[in-house]
């Protein structure tokens, strides 16, 4: 077996509290979804469509990196349960374009109010500083990890 490799121990304290953040914040998520009868791949596919609307299914399976099978299961549940709606496209009437609803609309809103509330009451424990701090430091990383996503 390979020699694992040493890291900084800022490196490993620094990964560790960002997996353990990341958790935490991920099922604080998923609870505020259930509160809205919505599952995390609909709620990520609702963000995807309102980022870029009118997408067609192969445009959403891309962007979820998910199976064309897989993600026509999505939809149908969310066109179902009233959270977006299928139209044709008028170029091009093969074509079926996605859009968010109205309903899908309120829930975007409304999870993402129950979310920041969340994250509002963990940050209010926080000074000033502290809050600026870190808001500088994770835009630096999130800067320094995208960059590299985008120019490897």
């Amino acid at each position: 077996m390979p020699e694992p490799e040493v890291f900084d121990e800022s490196v490993v304290k620094v990964e560790r509290l960002l997996r353990r953040v990341a958790f935490i914040v991920k099922r604080r998520g998923r609870d505020i979804l259930a509160d809205f009868g919505i599952t995390n791949p609909q709620f990520n596919a609702l963000l995807a469509l309102k980022e870029k609307e009118h997408m067609t299914m192969g445009e959403l399976c891309e962007k979820l990196m998910l199976a064309c099978s897989t993600a026509t299961d999505l939809i149908d549940r969310m066109e179902k349960n009233g959270f977006i709606v299928r139209n044709r496209d008028t170029q091009d009437r093969r074509v079926i374009r996605l859009a968010v609803s109205e309903k899908g609309q309120q829930v975007i809103t409304e999870v993402l109010s129950a979310r920041r509330r969340y994250v509002a009451s963990m940050l209010e424990k926080l000074s000033e500083e502290e809050k600026t701090q870190l808001a500088q430091s994770l835009d630096r990383l999130h800067s320094l990890m995208f960059s590299e996503k985008v120019n490897p």
